[in-house]
């Protein structure tokens, strides 16, 4: 029975996470490794149920932490991608600041920003935002700056003026870019906020990691970094499934194959 490359390509994430997480077990098992060092899958599971009540509040925190300054992010994002896009003399003089921005190492902006609104949900929020916020502007320029000229001619010819050509025609195009933006910035976002967490709070899953390895639980920092990867990957989903009913249109080619 063959089974079609659709079904095989939804379950192969998870073929080879299994094939991943067997292999990592039976390491651990034959080499004695021990727990302090590197604890095997089970021993995380443990963990993981042991402390699931401890594990929730700070996963709630981190999540909710993590979408506000990803929603920040989002509409920053969006505007300069759109003022970017829309101008050759605004991406000229903005794209080279943010790209020297972007090289910046934000975690050595927490101490400034623990300094400016305290210790708290506030630098962990600026930190996802200020690490999320970068592919979603290049990608909403880069999908504006690319618009055919060709195209661009024809509307003009019909009538239609620049404002109509970018927010009917433009934005539209920009959509696939935003998407694939939105499933690398979330995953950015959410190491912002585990970054932060780490030295400037006393809630979140960084809060824990530092935690659990000061006592020397390792197998719960590692269900800490389990818990962290498996909530990026449900927002990865979910933008996914958004993409797909969204934009379909721009990936019926690839949908035959």
């Amino acid at each position: 029975m063959k089974i079609p490359p659709k079904h095989l390509a939804r379950w192969a994430p998870w073929v080879l996470l299994f094939a991943i997480v067997i292999f990592w077990q039976i390491i651990c098992s034959a080499l004695n490794v021990s727990e302090f060092i590197f604890p095997s899958p089970a021993r995380i599971a443990s963990q993981i149920y042991e402390f699931h009540d401890e594990i929730l509040k700070h996963a709630w925190r981190t999540l909710w932490v993590t979408l506000v300054g990803f929603g920040i992010a989002i509409v920053v994002g969006v505007l300069l991608g759109f003022l970017i896009g829309s101008s050759r003399l605004a991406y000229a003089a903005i794209y080279p600041l943010m790209t020297a921005f972007n090289a910046l190492p934000k975690a050595a902006f927490i101490p400034i920003l623990v300094v400016w609104v305290g210790i708290g949900v506030g630098p962990a929020i600026l930190t996802a935002f200020m690490i999320s916020f970068f592919p979603i502007m290049v990608n909403i320029a880069t999908g504006l700056a690319t618009l055919e000229p060709e195209l661009e001619d024809v509307l003009r010819v019909l009538g239609a003026r620049r404002w109509d050509v970018l927010v009917k025609v433009g934005l539209p195009r920009s959509l696939p870019y935003f998407y694939a933006s939105l499933k690398v910035a979330i995953t950015l976002a959410f190491v912002g906020t585990t970054v932060s967490e780490m030295t400037a709070s006393n809630e979140g899953i960084g809060y824990l990691l530092i935690s659990a390895g000061s006592s020397m639980q390792m197998g719960l920092a590692f269900g800490g970094l389990v818990v962290v990867g498996a909530m990026a990957m449900l927002m990865y989903e979910v933008f996914s499934i958004v993409e797909n009913r969204t934009t379909a249109w721009a990936h019926r080619g690839s949908q035959n194959h």
